[in-house]
């Protein structure tokens, strides 16, 4: 005999829920599913933002700050880049780099020093204590995030739900 994977518990209606049923009710010819997907996405998005923002408030950073570390930190040894570099890759304009380097310079956890190849540009570069604060950080937000999911999915819906993201995401 064959068995039967059981279906997952229903989960009570949410605050999407009620805006989808909104619309349906004033304009039942709207087909409202793609707004209920993207509209929990946002909202998941915002609640485990705000989350592991007060995670990286522990470490004295903000998230934009975050951003600017961990990207230093995942180019690698010498976890050096750019001013355009670092913008570029946090579609920053250079005025709010600019603001958020100066803070991180003023804390010591990175440093700005001329370019050897190019006397008119700008590296910047993680001090030790920017290393290490930025891994203590990513530990803790990472354990915030596992947490999120643990509570709510499984190995396998995680990983099924994170290759139905990458799909829609490669379709925009």
């Amino acid at each position: 005999m064959a068995s039967r994977i059981p279906a997952p518990a229903p989960t009570p209606p949410d605050a999407v829920d009620a805006i989808v049923d909104q619309w349906a009710a004033c304009r039942p010819d709207l087909d409202t599913g793609p707004m209920a997907a993207y509209g929990r996405i946002y909202r998941i998005a915002r609640a485990m933002g705000d989350r592991t923002e007060k995670e990286y408030a522990r470490f004295g950073i903000s998230r934009g700050e975050f951003d600017v570390l961990a990207t230093l930190r995942r180019a690698g040894h010498p976890y050096t880049l750019s001013p355009r570099e670092l913008s570029a890759t946090l579609m920053l304009t250079t005025g709010g780099m600019t603001g958020r380097l100066d803070k991180l310079e003023r804390a010591e956890l990175l440093v700005r020093s001329p370019d050897p190849y190019d006397r008119r540009g700008l590296r910047v570069s993680l001090t030790e204590p920017g290393l290490h604060l930025v891994d203590e950080a990513v530990t803790a937000g990472l354990a915030v995030q596992h947490e999120a999911f643990a509570t709510a999915l499984d190995e396998t819906e995680a990983a099924q739900l994170s290759a139905l993201l990458r799909k829609l995401m490669a379709a925009h």
